[in-house]
């Protein structure tokens, strides 16, 4: 009997944030378990909801999208991302350069895998989402992680990057702000990699999908708005801001100087073109969806849900002994460090699977993002506080004679 085994493209490719770990939960949630899931940034079971005007508008635009749109999508949606892009200084986009997708997830592959040839490389932060190192990796490439420095607010390590360039390097990404850590670069820091990038000849690829998830009085600045002789691609989206992750609804743009990438273009519009469009009812709210600021910056001011949530986490998870993490300043998560020698650990995915067994809590390992040591792992604080501290309780408790001796 001939047997059927899975691709040799998908050897290197993983995602844990629903990988071995999200299996055994499955598994105990099918003998009625009950798993808290910190494990994904999913806002919908938490009790989080979209704005009530963009269910209404997308129900009165159902019987208008039912058909395909324009492989980048339709009008209304491509000339309101535009109008965003002039907002946050974005450079030289027209409704041309737009490109709307079933969430940013498809939107990564697709830019890569129009790219890559088997053995160029990319340079990819650590920690990353890891799809954007699998992405590479199915398109051909080779990701290569240049390390984010938690000693100075987990930012990108200048010198590192720099040491990290070689000849076949042919992109580097910016995850800002960025998941898993929450940081938000600052101005200062992006410019020197823009730097980098115009001295080698470097494609950016911006990932900005918390663009609007920003505490603390900062703001965000896009780096497309510092390369404008630079080939930039932004990836953007309602999912995380909007509340709205089951409609996948998201976008990339390609702005700066785009003289030199005509191939380039062409492969991209190749391969969105043979995915026919992204969902369309969802592409039909996206104009009033970026109009709308105040539901989400409520979110994040004193007295607001993610706020009061990330202050709880942050400051439970510094006063649980042998775990320590740097405040996040957007987004929904937190990445705490072990004290490794303390609990003797030596492998993060038994860590939190032994975590997952013991409590029945959901986590991501550091390794699922591309962090060498097994030192690090992921909190999603989307549930309300008193189920964080119903979890930041029991993390106390299993920290306090877990080891792995």
């Amino acid at each position: 009997m001939r047997i059927f085994e899975k691709s040799t493209k998908l050897n290197n490719v993983c995602y844990d944030i629903r990988g071995p770990v999200m299996d055994e939960a499955n598994r105990m949630i099918a003998e009625g378990i009950n798993i808290l899931k910190l494990n994904i940034g999913n806002p919908a079971p938490f009790g989080f909801q979209a704005p009530s005007i963009l269910l209404e508008k997308m129900s009165e635009n159902l019987s208008k999208t039912e058909g395909y749109s324009d492989s980048k999508g339709i009008l209304s949606a491509r000339e309101a991302i535009v109008k965003y892009c002039k907002k946050k200084g974005i450079p030289n986009v027209t409704v041309d350069d737009v490109y709307t997708g079933n969430g940013v997830s498809e939107l990564i592959t697709l830019s890569l895998q129009g790219l890559l040839n088997y053995g160029d490389e990319i340079l990819v932060p650590a920690p990353d989402y890891p799809l954007w190192t699998a992405s590479v990796t199915l398109a051909g490439g080779k990701a290569v992680h240049y390390i984010c420095d938690e000693k100075a607010n987990w930012y990108p390590d200048i010198k590192d990057i720099k040491s990290k360039i070689s000849d076949r390097t042919k992109g580097i990404v910016i995850i800002n702000p960025n998941n898993p850590t929450g940081s938000l670069y600052p101005k200062e820091l992006l410019e020197e990699i823009v730097e980098i990038a115009r001295q080698n000849d470097l494609v950016l690829f911006a990932d900005e999908i918390y663009d609007r998830l920003v505490m603390d009085g900062l703001e965000h600045v896009s780096v497309a708005s510092l390369a404008e002789d630079l080939l930039t691609v932004t990836f953007n989206g309602l999912s995380k801001s909007h509340l709205i992750a089951g409609y996948r609804c998201g976008w990339m743009c390609l702005s700066g100087d785009k003289s030199n990438a005509k191939g380039y273009i062409e492969g991209i519009n190749l391969l969105s073109s043979m995915r026919l469009c992204s969902n369309v009812p969802a592409q039909s709210i996206i104009d009033i969806a970026l109009e709308l600021e105040e539901e989400t910056k409520e979110l994040l001011r004193p007295g607001g849900r993610i706020y009061e949530q990330r202050e709880f986490i942050y400051n439970a998870i510094n006063n649980i002994p042998g775990l320590s993490a740097v405040k996040p300043q957007a987004a929904f998560y937190i990445f705490p460090k072990i004290d490794t020698e303390r609990l003797h650990i030596v492998d993060d995915e038994r860590f939190v699977l032994d975590f997952l067994k013991d409590k029945k809590i959901l986590l991501t390992h550091g390794g699922g993002f591309h962090w060498e040591k097994p030192d690090h792992f992921r909190i999603v604080y989307l549930p309300e506080i008193s189920q964080l501290k119903m979890a930041t309780d029991a993390l106390a408790d299993f920290m306090s004679y877990y080891t792995q001796e």
